[in-house]
């Protein structure tokens, strides 16, 4: 049995759930209102696929308009909603409860306006991360934020967890490159914030929304930034004897004063699974590999990695290749972008997501391997070492009920140790549920009821995304809507 608690249904709602289907169809359409109990079963779960709830309905509007209609409707009827993009979140971002109506943003899947000269790009919520990029790949552009899962993951997604990935290093994750977005509020107002500018004037409401896991309003469009594409780039392999030695030089690497474009770090278990999915060429007989790439010209390229490749030495590394070519540079990355997937063939395992200083990585690496192994699991681990966000993935049998538990267990313990190192509890995958009930261990009481107030003001009645972020326990007493 899980120890995550979920909040009883509202059996009101539930009694009404044919009149609610009805006035969702008359705004849609019949044919984007999801009905029966086996297509809404698609919906039950997101990425993090411990936990399920088959949702009440499936709405799929096709604008901002029918998201505001929408919102409005279930709004006046005291329903709660789920926004959803692709269902890719790792915290429980996207799971539903039996009493509440996913709004899914799929069909709303369109590049709207492209300004080169401005670098800038309008998107809808629902356009995949890569997509943005493959459209403006031909004239040198390219969106930075890079999600392991950008081949599936929506922009509205990406902003809700303010996602980042393995070139956020350089480029900084999702918050630094949105400039504005559509929004529609809990009473179906549709407002723009920010825009297809470099900074707003007033209160920064942007990065207030960028993070906020669809508690404060639901975004359908986005005005991002695109970047002209570096003249070349090149990763190289760094093979070490040791977890404690491959983190010492990611540390030795940052202090250094040089920023690579990525430092991605992974154990032997991944580096095992890795490469008999990718065919990547990682050496096998390393205890840890790092993945480090810089971008510039030749000559920068050359000199950065003379100079990686002497601050590597003081830590020994056993193994230690530069790419040769495009092609061995894909495959490269092929193996990193597809760890999560590589390893779910092999095992059910949880992905957590902490932030750490880099400094501290080699000891924080030694833990988290002895808590795990206190609880009899094991843990394999792939992150983006650059700026201490790690992702320990905690192998477990779905199939058990008490090894859940034992994974969520070393899971909490893990997320503590990265607060108690100066670090924080969540980098890029969110809070959702998964990380909802540790929140005090890294915020005071104040700190929460003053975060409670803030979603107050954009959700009075919280019924947007309602049981994530916030432990049940100290939320609101919420009066009956008056009528």
């Amino acid at each position: 049995m899980s120890t995550i608690a979920m909040p009883a249904p509202d059996e009101g709602v539930l009694a009404r759930r044919d009149e609610i289907v009805a006035g969702l169809r008359a705004i849609v359409g019949a044919e984007h209102v999801v009905v029966a109990e086996d297509e809404r079963r698609v919906y039950e779960t997101d990425a993090l696929t411990a936990y399920r709830a088959v949702p009440l309905s499936v709405v799929l509007p096709a604008s901002t308009d029918e998201v505001a209609k929408v919102v409005k409707y279930l709004a006046d009827n005291g329903v709660k909603m789920i926004a959803r993009g692709a269902g890719t979140s790792l915290s429980g971002g996207a799971l539903p409860s039996p009493d509440a109506v996913v709004i899914g943003l799929a069909r709303m899947n369109r590049i709207l306006t492209v300004d080169y000269e401005n670098r800038t790009a309008r998107v809808e919520a629902g356009v995949t991360n890569i997509k943005i990029t493959e459209a403006v790949a031909p004239r040198g552009f390219f969106y930075a934020p890079d999600p392991s899962s950008q081949l599936a993951c929506t922009i509205a997604g990406n902003i809700a967890m303010n996602s980042g990935g393995a070139h956020c290093l350089k480029y900084g994750v999702t918050t630094n490159n949105v400039l504005g977005v559509r929004m529609v509020l809990i009473d179906g107002s549709i407002v723009d914030i920010g825009g297809e500018h470099l900074d707003a004037p007033g209160y920064d409401l942007l990065g207030l929304i960028v993070g906020s896991e669809g508690q404060f309003g639901i975004v359908t469009e986005a005005s991002v930034r695109i970047l002209r594409a570096a003249e070349g780039a090149r990763p190289m392999l760094m093979g070490f004897a040791s977890a404690e030695a491959a983190g010492g030089c990611v540390a030795a690497i940052i202090a250094s004063g040089i920023i690579p474009v990525a430092i991605e770090y992974m154990d032997r278990p991944a580096i095992k699974v890795c490469e008999a999915f990718a065919h990547a060429g990682y050496p096998l007989d390393v205890e840890a590999l790092l993945i480090v790439e810089v971008e510039g010209s030749e000559t920068e390229i050359e000199a950065l990695i003379g100079r990686i490749t002497n601050i590597s030495e003081e830590f020994n590394p056993t193994a230690l290749r530069v790419s040769k070519s495009e092609a061995e540079s894909a495959a490269i990355w092929k193996g990193r972008k597809s760890a999560f997937g590589a390893m779910g063939r092999i095992s059910d395992y949880m992905c957590m997501d902490g932030v750490i200083p880099t400094s501290r990585l080699p000891d924080v690496l030694k833990r988290v391997s002895q808590i795990c192994a206190g609880y009899g699991l094991s843990v394999a681990n792939i992150f983006h070492a650059g700026d201490g966000n790690l992702h320990p993935l905690i192998l477990f049998d779905a199939n058990s009920p008490e090894e859940l538990v034992k994974a969520e267990q070393a899971g909490a313990e893990i997320l503590k140790l990265c607060v108690e190192v100066g670090g924080c509890l969540t980098g890029e995958h969110g809070v959702g549920v998964e990380k909802r009930d540790l929140m005090g261990v890294q915020f005071s009481p104040v700190d929460l009821s003053l975060q409670m107030r803030v979603k107050s003001v954009f959700d009075p009645q919280w019924l947007l995304n309602p049981a994530k972020v916030f432990p049940l326990e100290g939320r609101p007493v919420l009066k009956e809507k008056a009528a």
